[in-house]
């Protein structure tokens, strides 16, 4: 199926554009307007916050003031479980009067409830979490029964005329074999991929069973090796940063190409670090210092490679070298040979232990506002 032809060009004229006047520029918006799920996966870091924080929502004012002041042609929105944000519907419909193209994460658990509340649309695309087969996803998410769920959401999703893609993410352990067999199974439904190994956030339950840089290129390439060379699928994710995957490019991460909008304000540095938090995206840009983050720099993006910090990097690579560019899409990606050299890991700071003050922080704030709300807190980890 492919990205549709007016999508393409609307964000390669923005990217070429903003790459001609230099600068920082992102890519895509992402936005987390709540933390609430009603799931409990054991790779996710957002959802073990106190109540009096789960409790909180962007508001839709909120949510249009974000794509305003970055001006990034495209949205996706996350959570938490966006579904349970009863606005969502309104906040969709007011980022397509702005032309935005919005992606909308979902468990999927909600959305055959929900589905008439939504338009298909050129710029919207449902984002549905299956990380690989039944067996697989269920025990990625720790609950049976949720494979099934989104399957039918799928099918219903397509019936109904809608873009449907799905996020599948990788963790050790993942058999190459079965996911691409799954992933035969969604090229058969019409269904579009967005992939990516997983990050290993803070506060995740299980911190045993994510990938190291070197599991990540030998998975990839093997599971692209059984999709010749990963053509076999629709992929959104670029050629380049799919050749990054299977270790035929030496990249360091672009952090600001998909800044993070949370209830706590901007997230710095990036969508998987949360190392402090700014009002406004100007702050984002202008107040981080950039050079202390990234791949060889600082010991928690030494696994890295995922497609919020890479993608960005991929995409300027492609315009200053668009025929390697080319050459991957034709080709598919190399999956035998030696590994391109990586950055050099031993020099990266060590890590700091911060991702909890901002929640302290956060609940002092809310108990100040309405000490009722705040009552029954227990004190972050």
């Amino acid at each position: 199926m492919g990205l549709p032809l007016s999508q393409v060009a609307r964000i390669g004229a923005y990217t070429l554009s903003q790459h001609i006047k230099g600068g920082r520029y992102p890519l895509v918006l992402m936005l987390e307007p709540l933390f609430r799920c009603n799931l409990a996966c054991k790779g996710c870091g957002k959802i073990d916050y106190p109540d009096p924080i789960l409790n909180q929502r962007l508001s839709y004012e909120q949510c249009m003031e974000a794509i305003d002041e970055c001006g990034a042609p495209a949205v996706s929105i996350a959570g938490g479980e966006p579904l349970l944000h009863r606005d969502m519907p309104k906040i969709v419909r007011g980022y397509i009067a702005k032309k935005k193209f919005v992606i909308l994460c979902t468990n999927a658990l909600l959305l055959k409830k929900k589905i008439d509340d939504y338009e298909p649309s050129p710029f919207f695309t449902w984002s549905i979490h299956l990380d690989g087969d039944r067996q697989m996803h269920d025990e990625a998410v720790s609950q049976d029964g949720t494979y099934d769920i989104a399957y039918e959401a799928i099918e219903i999703a397509k019936a109904r005329g809608f873009r449907v893609q799905i996020n599948c993410t990788i963790f050790d352990g993942a058999d190459s074999d079965r996911l691409a067999a799954f992933f035969d199974r969604m090229e058969a439904l019409g269904v579009e991929i967005t992939i990516s190994p997983g990050y290993a956030y803070e506060r995740a339950p299980d911190q045993q069973h994510f990938l190291n840089r070197e599991r990540t290129k030998q998975f990839f390439r093997d599971l692209f090796r059984r999709g010749k060379g990963g053509k076999a699928w629709t992929f959104t994710n670029s050629p380049l940063f799919l050749d990054f995957l299977a270790g035929n490019q030496s990249y360091e991460c672009t952090p600001w190409s998909m800044p993070l909008r949370t209830i706590f304000g901007w997230q710095k540095p990036c969508y998987l670090l949360g190392e402090g938090y700014v009002a406004t995206f100007k702050e984002l840009m202008e107040g981080t210092d950039w050079d202390q983050y990234g791949v060889g720099k600082y010991e928690k993006c030494s696994d890295c490679m995922v497609h919020c910090g890479f993608e960005g990097t991929a995409a300027t690579d492609a315009i200053r070298h668009p025929l390697k560019m080319l050459s991957v899409a034709r080709k598919g990606v190399r999956t035998d040979g030696p590994f391109v050299q990586d950055i050099d890991l031993s020099k990266a700071r060590p890590a700091e232990d911060v991702y909890s003050s901002h929640v302290e922080q956060e609940l002092a704030r809310i108990k100040a506002a309405n000490p009722a709300a705040a009552k029954h807190v227990v004190k972050a980890a």
